[in-house]
């Protein structure tokens, strides 16, 4: 199986920066796709944030220009760099991750999410 374990969240006044990290463990061949989605409560759950295996990346509109992803394949890591942080950036942060697990009898890749980590930008 695959586990995606999330850190980095907090409590970050309005102007502040966090980084979350998430590393993913278990037994794969390899990982395509990362990235970071994000629920507020009552709303549902968005993409903040996505990159590829070779490094393209993707942002919401809502976070371009203040947050940066960022993964390291050795160490099936993917980063969350948020900076200048807003109230409305409060949300649980989950990482997600498009995972090759086998190729016999035939390719098998699946999509494993983490358990979320809470942010809170608050005065």
């Amino acid at each position: 199986q695959v586990q995606l374990v999330e850190s980095g969240g907090g409590l970050v006044q309005p102007g502040g920066s966090l980084r979350l990290s998430c590393a993913a463990s278990g037994s794969f061949l390899s990982i395509n796709a990362m990235g970071w989605y994000r629920q507020a409560p009552g709303k549902q759950r968005e993409l903040v944030a996505a990159i590829t295996s070779s490094g393209s990346t993707n942002y919401a509109d809502t976070v371009k220009g203040r947050f940066t992803i960022a993964r390291d394949n050795d160490k099936n890591k993917v980063y969350l760099q948020m900076n200048s942080l807003k109230p409305e950036d409060t949300a649980v942060y989950y990482c997600n991750a498009h995972v090759l697990v086998s190729t016999f009898p035939r390719p098998y890749a699946n999509y494993y999410w983490g358990q979320g980590t809470p942010v809170t930008v608050s005065s």
